[in-house]
């Protein structure tokens, strides 16, 4: 059995396209959640934290980070 590759998509940014594109080039066919129109819920963060090593991540470039 495989594990069903999940991507959180943002069809507006040119990496999440680019790596939407890559992966249906090599014969991945992923779940893709589109996190602007249906965010996650805290339980689910908590769990792609713990899954990535609950190394925090965020964008220093984004506006809405200059903000905070």
């Amino acid at each position: 059995m495989t594990d069903t590759i999940k991507i959180y998509h943002n069809p507006r940014c040119s990496k999440s396209r680019d790596t939407l594109n890559l992966l249906k080039s090599n014969g991945v066919e992923p779940e893709v959640v589109l996190y602007l129109d249906t965010p996650a819920d805290a339980a689910t963060v908590r769990e792609l934290l713990r899954m990535l090593g609950h190394v925090q991540r965020a964008r220093t470039d984004a506006p809405e980070r200059r903000s905070l």
